[in-house]
């Protein structure tokens, strides 16, 4: 279908759980998009977000009490709305609502029932988030009428974005109350699809088998895949990340609209002499910090390898990394120490004690904690150490045991958000410092991990199953040769072993190249993400936009019809 490409919106109201709310991917995704859309819509690109902030504020969060001042007023007598504004302090800083949805508790019952019998969305057996999340949701949705309402913009083109399963409930109310708004419902990763993944059930080997439906009843999901779904079904434009994601969403929910892959803002990464001096002092502190860790000297010359996002063992591939580890250590060929770091979060106590005392500058010996002397390749203290599957793993191939081994396998168990206790430097600031990342994720609809390596010319290792690494050997002319800075490793339900023995051979490849040839690699993958940036993927979303508001013109010439008794 063609789409005439001067419909554009006048105003984007776009929603999510992560707008001012750091948790995941999705916050990188809406907060570097931001600035190319505050560029094309000043001030009429307007982010909403949960208002979770009470004993402490937001950090990505200026409030500004003077933002519309009279409408939030009208909004909180009228619609019983409680509403900040201010700017999301990301590049752009865009106008961000930050609504609060708890009051609207004693309505949960009435939100479901209406759900129900406009949508079919099956509340029933909902629980834990699926709560929280739809009152958000519902407030989104209020906000978005009340504000299209008080400022009279029927006369103009207003779209509405929610994003997530989470906001699928927002997306219904607007179809419902305010049919002008033309509708957009991004999923990021498919409940059903992450669930089964997650569950060790192979996803891709069956997925024409699966029916959405029922695993949901299977997997106890029944509320998540129905508002999801549904959402999918009812909003003018669906989209996805990933046409990986696509095959998921054509299964479980309906063939996507438009596919829109992720990009990303390099404005804040250092060039030049900066870059230099940045990865000179995040090498420095990653190799102190590898030495006392570890309790002995390490190459300066080593090499550098990591991982990092969130901890799903299976689904983000920490498993292939670290067997992946324990087969390089076999190897004769390596003639460099390789110093792996784990970097994910998990549940922790804090930082050890006797390691930061000795990164601060201790000449005596440290007394180690019962933990540290049983996990010494941990850096943080974990709540559970014996029921965490990475220490479990790395203890049962006894990993860099051997005092003669080049290979050490380091876990860093805590949020790299500049307050650590042992590194104290955001992720960013660490990254710039490694030599090599490795993603081998099993699930992974975009993968800001390795997009974000290559942004900082860090080569990277990542797979066919991920949606990045779908598009970088897309864009390679020739995928059996490296020239792109991203190793692909081909992975599907049945090859684990040789996933495993790629990765490790890659490595082994790496550690035994030329200052030259490294250097290649890097400028190779600064090139590949200058491919992948928001001034070439930001056209995506603009496509969506317009599909939406074309779609919602013919909905809207439709008489409309009355359901039948």
């Amino acid at each position: 279908m063609q789409t005439d490409a001067k419909v554009t919106p006048d105003y984007i109201f776009e929603s999510s759980w992560e707008v001012c709310n750091m948790v995941g991917g999705i916050y990188t995704v809406l907060s570097t998009r931001a600035n190319s859309l505050q560029k094309l819509y000043k001030d009429r690109i307007f982010f909403i977000g949960p208002d979770l902030w009470e004993s402490q504020e937001s950090p990505w969060f200026i409030e500004d009490t003077k933002l519309y001042t009279s409408w939030r007023e009208h909004a909180r007598e009228n619609q019983h709305l409680e509403i900040r504004a201010g700017r999301w302090d990301v590049p752009g800083r865009p106008i961000v609502f930050l609504v609060k949805y708890k009051n609207f508790s004693e309505k949960q019952n009435e939100i479901y029932s209406s759900m129900w019998e406009d949508f079919n969305v099956d509340s029933i057996a909902a629980y834990g988030d699926y709560h929280e999340s739809t009152l958000f949701a519902y407030a989104t949705g209020l906000l978005i009428e009340s504000f299209y309402r008080y400022h009279r913009l029927e006369m103009v083109n207003v779209a509405a974005h929610f994003n997530e399963w989470m906001l699928g409930a927002g997306a219904l109310y607007i179809k419902r109350q305010v049919p002008k708004i033309a509708t957009l419902f991004t999923t990021h990763a498919t409940s059903i699809g992450r669930s089964i993944s997650g569950n060790n059930l192979p996803l891709y080997d069956h997925l024409k088998e699966y029916n959405g439906d029922q695993m949901a009843r299977q997997l106890n999901m029944v509320a998540k895949h129905s508002v999801e779904k549904q959402a999918a079904r009812n909003v003018d434009c669906f989209t996805t990340v990933s046409n990986i994601t696509a095959r998921e969403c054509a299964r479980f929910l309906r063939q996507p609209d438009v596919i829109t892959p992720n990009g990303f803002e390099k404005g804040f990464i250092p060039t030049g002499p900066a870059y230099n001096k940045a990865r000179e002092k995040s090498r420095a502190l990653l190799l102190d910090v590898a030495h006392k860790t570890l309790g002995h000297s390490v190459q300066d010359d080593a090499i550098l390898v990591a991982t990092s996002g969130r901890y799903e063992f299976k689904n983000k591939g920490i498993d292939v990394f670290i067997d992946a580890i324990k087969q390089l250590e076999g190897m004769p060929e390596l003639t460099k120490d390789v110093i792996a770091f784990i970097m994910v979060p998990a549940w922790i106590k804090g930082a050890r004690a006797d390691l930061q005392t000795l990164l601060g500058g201790a000449k005596e010996p440290v007394e180690k904690s019962s933990f540290a002397k049983e996990h010494p390749f941990v850096t943080h203290e974990l709540v559970e150490p014996h029921h965490d599957p990475v220490v479990n793993r790395i203890k049962h191939h006894h990993i860099g045991s051997a005092p003669n081994s080049r290979v050490k396998i380091i876990f860093v168990p805590s949020y790299l958000n500049g307050n650590d206790g042992i590194f104290n430097l955001p992720y960013y600031d660490l990254l710039i410092g490694l030599d090599m990342t490795i993603f081998p994720s099993y699930y992974e609809p975009w993968g800001y991990t390795p997009h974000e390596s290559v942004a900082f010319s860090i080569p990277t290792i990542t797979t066919s199953l991920s949606g990045f690494g779908a598009w970088a050997s897309a864009e390679s002319t020739h995928p059996e040769v490296n020239n792109t800075g991203v190793w692909v490793i081909p992975r599907n339900d049945g090859n684990y072993n040789e996933v495993v023995e790629e990765i490790a051979e890659a490595i082994l490849d790496f550690s035994l190249m030329s200052a030259e040839q490294v250097n290649l690699l890097k400028r190779n993958a600064t090139r590949l993400s200058d491919r992948a940036d928001w001034s070439h993927f930001i056209a995506h979303y603009l496509e969506a936009y317009s599909k939406a508001l074309h779609h919602s013109f013919i909905r809207l010439s439709k008489p409309y019809k009355l359901k039948a008794d």
